[in-house]
C-alpha cells in the first residue's frame, strides 16, 4: 500500500477520535516484503492500512496491536519467516526473512502524535526530514516509542525529556540526511539505547504538461501508486474531462502565463506531452533551469527531442541529463495504457536512484 494510502486511511479514523497502533519495521533480515522504516497503521477493531508483508503477518499484528490499545506500552514483535520449523509450528510462510516491528499507540489525547507529524511532512511539497524512533532502551526516560522528527528548520521531540534530547539531534546531525535506515546503538545519561534513524520521504508530485487523451492512463496508474498529480493544458474541455479526476490539480493555464502560475519546485517529476512542438518547446524552455526537477520527460520519437533542443538552445548538459526523450523505460509499449506504464516506471526508477 503506499503512504498516501496509509495518510489517507489515518486522517479518516482520526476523525473518529478513536485510538490507532502504528506499526515501524525497525529491522530486517534475509528476504522480506518490506524494509527497516515501513510503517502501517491498525485501528481498534483489527482493521489495518498498509503491508509489512504480503499479507502473511498482518492478521497476527493486529492481535498483539490489542496489548498496545489496552496499555499504552510501546513494543516489539518479531517474525521469523524462514523455512525451518516455523513451517509446521510457526507462522508457516516460508519467505526466508526476518521482520522486527515496533508497535506505538496514537490517540486524540496526544493529536496522535508522533504519526501526525511524520504524514505532515511526508505530504507537504518540499517536505521530508529525518525520523529518530527509540526501538530499545536501558534509560527510564527515553522509552521505546520515544521520537525525534527533524526538517532543518524546526523539529518535533516526541516522549524525549529536554535533558535527553541533545544525544539523539547530535546523532542525527551527524548523520545528517540519510537515504537509507540505519539502526544505532549510543549512550545517553541513563543508559544506552537503539533507535532507528530513517529518512521521511515525501510523497512524489508529478506535473504532466498536457492533457490529451493519452494522458489518462498516466494520470490514472500515478493516482494508483499513490503520488499527486497535477495535469495543465490551455483547453478547458480537456482540463473538465471527468476522466482526469484522479488529479489532485487539473488547471486550465495559457501557454504564456505558465511559469508564473506554476510553482515548479514543487514537483519531483514532469512529462511534457502537448503533442505542439511549439508549446513542448516553450514548456521545456521553461524546465531548464529548475534543477530540482529531478525527471523530465518528453513524449515523442528521439528525432523531435533533438529538433526541440536544438530549436530552443536547450542544450545544458545538467538539462540534458535529466531529459527523458522518449519517455519511458524500453518495455515493448505501443499503446496509451503500456506507454504510461513505461512512464512511471521510469519516474520511480530515476527518484528511486536520486533519492
Amino acid at each position: 500500500m503506499s503512504s498516501r494510502r496509509i495518510i489517507d486511511r489515518f486522517h479518516d479514523w482520526q476523525k473518529d477520535d478513536e485510538p490507532l497502533v502504528l506499526a515501524t519495521v525497525y529491522d530486517t533480515e534475509g528476504s522480506t516484503y518490506s524494509k527497516a522504516g515501513q510503517r502501517i497503521i491498525i485501528s481498534v477493531n483489527g482493521e489495518y492500512q498498509g503491508l509489512v508483508s504480503g499479507g502473511c503477518v498482518e492478521g497476527d499484528l493486529a492481535a498483539h496491536a490489542h496489548m498496545v490499545f489496552v496499555t499504552g506500552d510501546a513494543r516489539t514483535i518479531t517474525y521469523d519467516l524462514r523455512e525451518d520449523e516455523n513451517a509446521i509450528w510457526g507462522m508457516g510462510v516460508g519467505c526466508d526473512g526476518v521482520i522486527k516491528i515496533l508497535l506505538q499507540r496514537l490517540d486524540a489525547a496526544t493529536d496522535y502524535e508522533p504519526f501526525r507529524t511524520i504524514a505532515e511532512r511526508q505530504v507537504l511539497p518540499g517536505g521530508g526530514g529525518t525520523c529518530v524512533t527509540v526501538i530499545e532502551s536501558e534509560d527510564n526516560h527515553l522509552p521505546p516509542g520515544a521520537t525525534w522528527v527533524d526538517w532543518g528548520d524546526s523539529h518535533l521531540a516526541w516522549q524525549m525529556p529536554d535533558d535527553r534530547r541533545s544525544a539523539i539531534q547530535n546523532q542525527s546531525n551527524t548523520l545528517d540526511k540519510i537515504a537509507k535506515p540505519k539502526l544505532l546503538r549510543q549512550p545517553s545519561r541513563g543508559g544506552a539505547f537503539t533507535a532507528l534513524h530513517a529518512p521521511i520521504a515525501t510523497i512524489p508530485r508529478l506535473l504532466i504538461l498536457g492533457a490529451g487523451l493519452d494522458a489518462v492512463p498516466l494520470v490514472t496508474i500515478a493516482n494508483e501508486v499513490g503520488w499527486f498529480v497535477t495535469i495543465v493544458d490551455h483547453r478547458q474541455i480537456r482540463i473538465d474531462d471527468p476522466q482526469f479526476a484522479g488529479a489532485e490539480h487539473r488547471l486550465c493555464i495559457p501557454l504564456k502565463t505558465f511559469p508564473s502560475t506554476v510553482t515548479l519546485e514543487h514537483y519531483a517529476a514532469v512529462v511534457v506531452m502537448s503533442h505542439n512542438l511549439e508549446a513542448d518547446g516553450q514548456y521545456l524552455s521553461q524546465l531548464t533551469t529548475r534543477t530540482d526537477i529531478r525527471y523530465i520527460g518528453l513524449l515523442g520519437p528521439r528525432a523531435r527531442r533533438d529538433r526541440l533542443i536544438k530549436t530552443h538552445e536547450l542544450d545544458d548538459p545538467a538539462f540534458i541529463a535529466r531529459l527523458h526523450g522518449p519517455a519511458g523505460l524500453p518495455i515493448g509499449a505501443y499503446s496509451p495504457e503500456t506507454i504510461a506504464l513505461s512512464i512511471i516506471a521510469e519516474i520511480h526508477q530515476v527518484l528511486d536512484q536520486t533519492r
